[in-house]
């Protein structure tokens, strides 16, 4: 008495419930399966912390530093807290170069 049973069917199984003839066919077909299931690649933040990170973002000196970040020009990229400063490099970067630079901080 042969039963026929899918893949699916195999992979809501418990492997422990599993009958070895079972398990091979499960890992035979693997590659069906997991070619299925399309892989979302989520790109990595990057951060920088307190005023000479941001100096090193922007490979300028920390009294400048502290000039750009008071410009306002790249508040959306920082997240302060008390004293703890944590500047997202991406965002920080993209909104420097909408601004056009820093010539808006001389104004």
């Amino acid at each position: 008495m042969t039963r026929l049973i899918t893949i699916e069917q195999l992979l809501a199984k418990p492997i422990c419930m599993m009958t070895g003839e079972e398990l091979t066919l499960l890992l035979q077909n693997t590659e069906k399966v997991t070619a299925k299931v399309p892989a979302e690649v989520v790109p990595e933040k990057h951060y920088e912390y307190g005023i000479e990170g941001l100096a090193k973002v922007f490979k300028c000196s920390i009294p400048t530093a502290n000039r750009i970040k008071k410009s306002g020009v790249i508040d959306a990229a920082i997240t302060q807290v008390g004293r703890k400063i944590v500047v997202d490099v991406e965002l920080a970067l993209e909104l420097a170069k909408k601004a056009g630079g820093f010539t808006a901080m001389k104004e």
